[in-house]
């Protein structure tokens, strides 16, 4: 049955559909709410047991030897406006800059929000549009970047029959589209959902202060009740005096200090990375970070810029100046918008001799090729060797990712090409190198961290850019998409650097085979595609210009989504835990001497009291 694209649904369908639960919906991983961080940071094991001592003190009427508290009030809340912060500064750096769409229903365009799309809605897609649901091609051609989900900037032609994947933008074009998924079916959410639970944060400090506030809460009990009794047991002790004596005793064997002292530490870390352009949002992962041994790399937006640049071109059949002017026409005519034409633009500025264009063939994931016909010059055709001329090109793929450039006299029909096609030569690119990769790896590899890259790129593409940052072993290298099951990913994490073709799965299932040879790992991504290695990672780490589910979903967002920002973070880390480290030294002595101190008055039943002066404990 043929689609009437110009009408689209009715009034009652819509509203069918709408009953039927068949309509868009948010199912973006949300940032922690503001009831969930107060939450996790009031209801604590910590608070109960000094909010139980401070309601001990109030009973008996004792209020001044109440301030006590106030270190808890001040390290509840130094976690907690940091935390919201934090939330307040990622929901602003949401991608999508609009909530809006066109659709055609009963023949009319209108505008309605992405969350009233129903199932076989008929959309109006225009350059710059972000792609809200999966949907079919009806009519049109466009030029589509999937950079957020591949992870890999190339745009991709689509034309009538082709599928939309939500999360996408369009590049170039207009068309009219039907929607053929909504909610959780949508691509995007499907990779999204693994990433919608609680992650447990990995960090020793944390680790060994609950072990300590643990095994004190338990201790606590029945000393808290030997040291009362034995108080009563001192002549010219009221009863008032007995409890504010026992908690004075037990609350100088809770490390009160240590805790506001790491928070308080970790809060100035928070406010000196701010001003490197780092957002922090968990307290505990500066750390992390800082113990870090394996860090995994995505390759575009971390060591490349996510653009192409053209680094030389070798003439086959033409003169220097002669190829020159062609590809300077060729990139003047061209309908492409992706990386590898704006490369050539950008090289190719000057025209000598300016050519007719007549028809256009634009690139295409699937032909992996393009040409132009220009008048009285015959058809010119850009794309991969392999496709085109079938040639052996290794002198030059060594170095360089290679496009050849052919000329036919044919003229092009059905997206085939014809048997005659006469090579001209090839043009040599590069991804765009960030010019501080090459620095910051290799302070990381000074500091002991192992670095691995993981790409959806081929391997061999991958391993160019690992050449030119100078990566230790930056030919070890597989395509994972030949891996299948989590025993043979389990075997290649710690035996390769680079990973190519690699699936959003596959960089969850490398992360945790990385985990369970006892590696720290952090992750680096920007994309929907990098979301559940994220998720999985004992440190993640976004950008800002990155997806709004990676942002969502990581510990650190580079604000100004540079990468020379790490050593900073690690140096920072690094110097926080040896603050702590000194500093707990003294706190736990002070906490074992007092709980000492407490033994030996229990048994000595009419020894002295702890304290002779009950707001000891205050200091």
């Amino acid at each position: 049955m043929k689609e009437n694209i110009p009408k689209g649904l009715s009034k009652q369908e819509v509203k069918k559909r709408q009953e039927e639960g068949k309509v868009n919906y948010d199912t973006s991983v949300p940032t922690k709410s503001i009831k969930k961080i107060l939450y996790d940071n009031f209801f604590t094991l910590f608070n109960l047991i000094n909010l139980i001592l401070g309601v001990a003190i109030f009973m008996v009427g004792s209020y001044k030897n109440m301030l006590f508290l106030g270190i808890i009030i001040l390290n509840t809340a130094i976690s907690t406006i940091q935390e919201i912060h934090s939330k307040r500064i990622v929901d602003k750096l949401a991608i999508m800059a609009s909530n809006k769409i066109k659709v055609i229903r009963e023949g009319k365009k209108q505008e309605i929000s992405i969350y009233e799309l129903v199932l076989d809605d008929i959309v109006e897609l225009n350059m710059g549009n972000q792609i809200a649901t999966d949907s079919i091609i009806l009519e049109g051609d466009l030029q589509v970047n999937e950079a957020f989900l591949t992870g890999e900037p190339d745009t991709i032609y689509k034309t009538k029959g082709d599928t939309l994947l939500s999360g996408s933008y369009i590049v170039s074009g207009k068309g009219i589209a039907k929607v053929t998924s909504i909610g959780e079916e949508n691509y995007t959410a499907k990779i999204s959902s693994g990433a919608k639970y609680i992650k447990k944060i990995n960090s020793e400090i944390m680790t060994s202060l609950n072990k300590i506030i643990k095994f004190l809460s338990i201790a606590i009990i029945p000393i808290g009740i030997a040291l009362f009794y034995t108080q009563l047991q001192v002549d010219e002790i009221t009863f008032q005096e007995a409890v504010v004596k026992s908690v004075a005793g037990i609350i100088g064997m809770i490390p009160e200090g240590l805790v506001l002292l790491t928070s308080t530490v970790l809060a100035v870390s928070v406010i000196r990375l701010s001003r490197q352009k780092v957002l922090v949002q968990e307290l505990y992962c500066i750390e992390t970070l800082a113990r870090v041994d394996t860090l995994c790399l995505d390759k575009t937006g971390t060591l490349t810029e996510g653009v192409m640049e053209v680094k030389d071109f070798i003439p086959i059949q033409q003169t220097k100046s002669e190829m020159r002017n062609l590809l300077a026409n060729i990139a003047q005519s061209s309908p492409d918008e992706n990386a590898t034409m704006e490369a050539i633009r950008n090289y190719f500025t000057k025209i000598e001799e300016e050519w007719i264009p007549t028809t256009k063939i634009a690139f295409s994931s699937q032909t992996k090729w393009s040409s132009i016909s220009f008048e009285g010059k015959g058809t010119y055709i850009v794309g991969a060797p392999e496709i085109i001329v079938k040639k052996d090109i290794e002198k030059y793929a060594k170095d360089y990712r290679v496009l050849a450039v052919a000329h036919t006299k044919e003229e092009i029909k059905d997206n085939q090409l014809p048997e005659k096609i006469e090579l001209i030569g090839y043009i040599c690119l590069l991804d765009k190198i960030r010019k501080e990769a090459k620095n910051t790896l290799k302070y990381f590899e000074k500091q002991g961290v192992d670095l691995k890259i993981i790409s959806g790129d081929n391997p061999l593409t991958v391993s160019k850019i690992g050449k030119q940052v100078s990566l230790k072993n930056y030919d070890s290298y597989i395509d994972m998409s030949t891996i299948e099951g989590e025993e043979e990913i389990q075997k290649v994490a710690t035996q390769y650097t680079i990973f190519g073709r690699v699936s959003p799965i596959q960089k969850e299932q490398l992360v945790k085979a990385l985990q369970k040879a006892n590696k720290t790992v952090a992750m680096t991504g920007d994309g929907v595609n990098d979301v559940l290695a994220l998720k999985t990672a004992d440190c993640s780490i976004a950008m800002a210009n990155g997806s709004d589910a990676s942002k969502s979903v990581s510990q650190l967002i580079l604000l100004d989504s540079n990468f020379a920002s790490m050593p900073k973070i690690v140096l920072e880390g690094r110097r926080t835990i040896n603050n702590i480290q000194r500093s707990a030294t003294l706190f736990l002595v002070k906490t074992i001497y007092s709980r000492t101190i407490s033994s030996y008055v229990f048994n000595f039943r009419r020894g002295l009291p702890i304290c002779t002066n009950s707001n000891e404990f205050n200091r």
